[in-house]
């Protein structure tokens, strides 16, 4: 492991052990509240009068200025009201259009005249398996990974909301960082993004690492996954494959939790291939990984088999547990810390009854934390879970989403959604059933319905994947420091 700055930077300031804000409460603005702050301490309130009304005023603002997607880090500058854009990341399709990977930027602000249209699109070099992305902390910028090229993709989403503009692109990321490949998004942390990764250089297998840059877009350091070679001190290490896929922090637990997939190997391979190959069948992970986030050490490892794959932490700011979706299992699993504190990992649920799974490949959690949406690859379904009492989901609905459903973006205020389709390019469905689209829909705590539909093939836009929001009004970061108990 190479390192160029001390880890956990944002650890050393005795303000480390505690956050500025609430770890989910979103920032006020006070120019925004109907009496300023400046202007309170005129008024004449009993002391009692004026904390339940202080109280109460910043709840009110919490909950009603704050808007964003619910899958999103808590370091992140929240959206001042509703989501106005979709920014689709695009595997490009030989053939069609120029041919590249993209970033289109689709209007959903309502009544807009170019609602569920496509307002901008902006190609980027060659077709890099085109994934996921995220933004950095202060929401200026917008990072995306390519799989198959390892490269990263900066685009300023500041200065024009409506055109983000590619401003850098990171093309040496296997040499700057001692061998890591296939970045696979990016997390916003303070000051800095972190990159959970999937293969390396070396065999291009499934032992990877996280990666840190700055939001200036200069590396700072690499933390390789624990293997049962190198444990790295964790607990576990018999489960340990050192694989990697998602990453996801939990603040006041000082808690970052990784997921696992497999390597650039099989990930780049044709999909009927791979599952005819029984030995490329045995290189996906089977673990999870529970890390000291301020020291980046893990600190356990558990077995989860059958590729778990995204992270989603419960908001409730007593709720200490996350959920994943295997992907070979068709199974819901829960992390969670149980009554001494200790983080456990077991399965909660099956994702449908049909034999052989159904590939779920993306889950959203609601603000509420009360329901749980899982895309599945296999069907084309997105299947609802009342999640309530998190030990034991329940199915409550579910609904035809295309031929083929790959990711799922829910709002803040859980009344929209929108899905698109792509896998990976290898990976994707073939002839009629290779629907790529993406498709918004409302929803009422009963059904999803229909609200706009774009079909990104016969736009000539390729295959749309990742998905996040954006705005022209921004509102200050959630949370300002790394924050733990």
């Amino acid at each position: 492991m190479s390192s160029r700055r001390k880890l956990g930077d944002e650890a050393a300031s005795p303000l480390a052990s505690r956050a500025t804000l609430a770890t989910t409460a979103r920032p006020i603005n006070p120019t925004k509240m109907k009496t300023p702050l400046n202007h309170l301490h005129t008024a004449r309130f009993s002391p009692a009068i004026f904390c339940a009304a202080l109280v109460c005023t910043l709840v009110f603002s919490a909950n009603v200025l704050r808007a964003d997607e619910t899958c999103s880090s808590p370091y992140l500058a929240r959206i001042d009201g509703q989501e106005e854009f979709v920014y689709v990341w695009t595997l490009g399709v030989e053939g069609m259009g120029d041919g590249s990977d993209k970033l289109v930027t689709v209007d959903v602000k309502p009544g807009s005249p170019s609602y569920g249209k496509v307002v901008s699109s902006s190609s980027v070099d060659g077709r890099n398996e085109a994934h996921h992305g995220g933004f950095t902390d202060d929401r200026r910028q917008l990072w995306l990974a390519g799989l198959e090229s390892s490269r990263v993709f900066i685009f300023d989403v500041h200065t024009d909301p409506a055109k983000p503009k590619l401003t850098k692109t990171i093309d040496n990321f296997a040499e700057t960082t001692g061998g890591a490949i296939g970045p696979h998004g990016a997390y916003a942390l303070p000051g800095r993004v972190l990159i959970p990764c999937l293969s390396n250089a070396k065999d291009k297998g499934g032992k990877t690492a996280l990666v840190e840059y700055g939001n200036d877009g200069n590396y700072i350091t690499t933390h390789w996954l624990p293997t049962k070679e190198d444990a790295r001190g964790a607990s576990g290490a018999e489960f340990a494959d050192g694989y990697g896929y998602d990453a996801r922090v939990l603040p006041r637990k000082n808690a970052l939790l990784t997921s696992s997939f497999t390597g650039w190997k099989n990930y780049t391979m044709d999909f009927g291939k791979l599952t005819a190959d029984p030995e490329a069948m045995k290189h996906f992970g089977n673990t999870m990984v529970m890390w000291d986030f301020h020291a980046r050490q893990p600190k356990k490892v558990f077995q989860v088999p059958g590729a778990p794959l995204e992270i989603r932490w419960a908001w409730g700011d007593k709720h200490n547990y996350a959920f994943t979706a295997t992907a070979l299992g068709s199974k819901l699993w829960l992390v969670y810390a149980d009554d001494r504190g200790e983080w456990q990992a077991k399965e909660v649920a099956p994702i449908s009854d049909i034999k052989g799974g159904v590939l779920p490949v993306d889950i959203s959690i609601s603000a509420d934390d009360k329901t749980l949406f899982v895309d599945c690859f296999g069907d084309g379904k997105c299947r609802v879970f009342d999640v309530s009492d998190p030990q034991k989901p329940k199915q409550i609905y579910e609904k035809q989403i295309g031929r083929q459903v790959n990711m799922v973006s829910q709002s803040w205020d859980g009344k929209r959604l929108y899905f698109t389709t792509s896998l990976l390019a290898r990976w994707d469905k073939q002839g009629a059933d290779n629907e790529q689209f993406l498709r918004g829909y409302a929803w009422d705590g009963k059904e999803l319905k229909p609200a706009f539909d774009l079909d990104f093939t016969a736009l000539k836009l390729g295959r749309p994947h990742h998905m996040l929001f954006g705005s022209t009004k921004i509102g200050a970061n959630r949370t300002t420091v790394a924050s733990r108990d």
